[in-house]
């Protein structure tokens, strides 16, 4: 199955912002791509992701999206485990914990949701 657009231009944009060393930006798009897979999935399943008073739920954050994702039962654990490793925070000095790549986690993710 294809990526969609949306998603692939996200996943570019990460390769992209790391390849000139803005690693910031590069967890920021895969955290989106990744969303936006979420999203696509869990509207699939009937569930709007993110708080139900937030009105639109294409109003959700990725992130919101990526919890709401990682509490749906049945979830593939290396699935699960993708979408809680883009929803953690990064530590005072903007680094993940070693050896967690978001762009890596984001493909996961998005090739076993779509």
């Amino acid at each position: 199955m294809s990526i969609p657009a949306e998603i692939q231009t996200e996943l570019e944009m990460a390769q992209a912002a790391r390849a000139v060393g803005n690693e910031g930006r590069a967890r920021v798009c895969a955290r989106r791509a990744a969303g936006l897979a979420a999203r696509d999935f869990l509207n699939r399943q009937s569930i709007t992701p993110g708080r139900p008073a937030q009105g639109n739920p294409r109003n959700s954050s990725a992130y919101e999206t990526l919890q709401t994702l990682a509490a749906f039962p049945g979830l593939a654990p290396h699935l699960r485990q993708a979408a809680l490793h883009l929803t953690m925070r990064v530590s005072g000095e903007f680094q993940l914990p070693a050896g967690i790549d978001l762009i890596a986690e984001a493909n996961q993710l998005i090739g076993g949701l779509i």
